[in-house]
């Protein structure tokens, strides 16, 4: 038996995310799928972030144990063999009983897009929130910026959600302008909250538009209430950029 660490992109438009539902075809389930092939049995897989519907992601981890013998330059040809185009498997590589792609995870890095212009590029309309008229970068730089550090993110968790503690840590929180009308936010961060970056995002677009103060994330912080924060942006413009870990073969870090 050979435990496996992978790291694979998708797109996530046709989907409805990452984990398996009764409903519907996930990621998780047409890697799992792809494995029962090649192993002759189930393989339950494991994931570093479990995406929602229309959410893409560019360095998502996932692990499993085979019992077939096989190399993780073969794995990676067989399960893109397996797999729809929307969906690449870039590397594999053994990693001990214990690793788990979520639990062991030191950080992560989302990123969110926007186009900011009259018309939407058809080019991009799968993979960015079309948000037109002006917005003041400079005030939702600000306003990214106070989300920086320790702090409890319970005004930026979807209704409903359930976790131990909704504290986290944001390493960092930023907004780039490319040369084309695209606004790029990314954040690194000990762990999110369900919805988080995209009712970040949603607030940050309140800020741009001149809505909304940059003290108002503060503020938002604070009241620890969802119904304080913005809007949550739509899933298109979401991706799990990255995964990182203290040891990225070490069980449990």
């Amino acid at each position: 038996m050979t435990h496996f660490r992978i790291t694979l992109a998708y797109d996530g438009t046709d989907y409805v995310g990452w984990q398996r539902q009764a409903n519907g075809i996930s990621i998780q389930g047409l890697i799992e799928d792809a494995l029962r092939t090649l192993d002759g049995r189930d393989v339950p897989v494991a994931g570093a972030g479990r995406t929602d519907a229309g959410v893409h992601a560019l360095g998502q981890v996932a692990a499993f144990t085979l019992a077939r013998d096989l190399d993780a330059d073969a794995l990676v040809r067989a399960l893109n063999a397996h797999l729809p185009p929307a969906i690449r498997v870039f590397s594999a590589e053994e990693a001990p009983p214990g690793f788990h792609p979520r639990f062991g995870a030191r950080q992560k890095t989302y990123r969110y897009q926007l186009w900011n212009a009259d018309a939407m590029s058809p080019f991009e309309r799968a993979y960015a929130w079309h948000v037109p008229g002006p917005l003041d970068v400079e005030a939702m730089r600000e306003a990214a910026q106070r989300l920086v550090g320790r702090h409890d993110f319970a005004a930026f968790q979807a209704t409903g959600g359930s976790v131990s503690t909704t504290e986290r840590e944001i390493f960092e929180s930023a907004i780039c302008h490319l040369p084309s009308a695209m606004l790029v936010y990314e954040v690194t961060g000990s762990g999110f909250l369900r919805h988080m970056v995209r009712i970040i995002v949603g607030s940050l677009v309140e800020v741009g538009r001149g809505r909304r103060p940059v003290e108002w994330m503060s503020e938002i912080l604070a009241s620890r209430d969802r119904t304080a924060a913005g809007p949550t942006a739509p899933p298109q413009g979401l991706f799990l950029l990255r995964v990182e870990y203290r040891d990225p073969l070490a069980a449990g870090s």
